[in-house]
């Protein structure tokens, strides 16, 4: 585990506005699921502020974690920290009533999430019927799958009303070339115009590793190619279940790599933040 005093500086310089699309809250005082699969240390918002310090950015998304299954409590605590500046993930079922879904949006909901590996908490057959529920609350479907498997799932997803967003580079377990027929179901969904992807977390489906992940690099620069104007970027912090975690400098540095000018890594971290999730 590196200190905190040896985090480093990004190289790059991150705009006005700059958001993190994807992080979790962990907290003892919220008790774990049933569903949970892992219960990571605490990890709260004074340890976040540090990183969002570091990195100079201003916004953030907070994404209910698996650990706390369809309890919200926890990511909705640690937002009130944030203001108006942050807005959140959460996930709600066929429970939840239209009185809870416009209580969250007052919050700052956005997004439903769909956590489709070991350890979520809905099942793919509420998908399109929760869909259609958030829709009218104007939230988007996130999603978080083995992107090996969208072949199996295009036709489905692309049934969605709302707007739909992938996490992680599309999760590509591990990862495919970009002439892959699972990758081309990804770009696929970006030609839709409803498709927004997180270029974020390249460890959970890099075989390579760390530093580079130079595996995802061919699929994240396509992904820019495709739709510049649908990419997201995120830290994923605290990075749960890695026992190496990387530093959260180095994945805002993989822009440079996988983004060729600058107009556009500020696109990414700024702008197309801002028209997703209202800034």
């Amino acid at each position: 585990m590196v200190s905190s005093n040896d985090r480093k500086t990004p190289r790059l310089t991150a705009p006005k506005g700059a958001c993190d699309t994807h992080m979790h809250f962990y907290n003892a005082e919220f008790p774990s699921a049933q569903t949970a699969l892992m219960t990571p240390p605490d990890a709260w918002v004074d340890g976040y502020r540090s990183v969002q310090k570091r990195l100079k950015l201003e916004r953030v998304v907070v994404v209910q974690p698996t650990t706390y299954g369809t309890d919200n409590s926890c990511p909705l605590e640690a937002m009130k920290s944030f203001g108006e500046n942050a807005r959140g993930v959460m996930v709600v079922d066929l429970s939840t009533t239209d009185e809870e879904l416009e209580r969250l949006t007052r919050l700052g909901v956005r997004g439903l999430r769909f956590h489709m590996l070991p350890g979520g908490a809905l099942p793919w057959d509420i998908l399109e019927e929760m869909a259609a529920r958030v829709n009218n609350f104007g939230w988007h479907v996130q999603l978080q799958m083995n992107g090996r498997e969208f072949p199996q799932r295009e036709a489905l997803l692309k049934r969605l009303p709302c707007d739909l967003v992938v996490d992680h580079v599309g999760r590509f377990m591990g990862p495919v070339p970009i002439d892959d027929p699972a990758f081309k179901v990804l770009l696929r969904f970006l030609e839709t115009g409803r498709c927004w992807v997180k270029l974020s977390a390249p460890y959970e489906s890099s075989e390579s590793g760390p530093p580079g992940w130079v595996d995802v690099r061919p699929e994240a620069r396509a992904l820019v190619q495709a739709a510049p104007e649908r990419m997201l970027w995120a830290s994923n912090w605290p990075h749960p279940g890695q026992k190496n975690p990387p530093d959260e400098g180095d994945l805002l540095d993989l822009l440079l790599d996988w983004v060729d000018d600058e107009s556009t890594r500020n696109r990414i971290l700024a702008d197309n933040p801002a028209e997703l999730y209202g800034f």
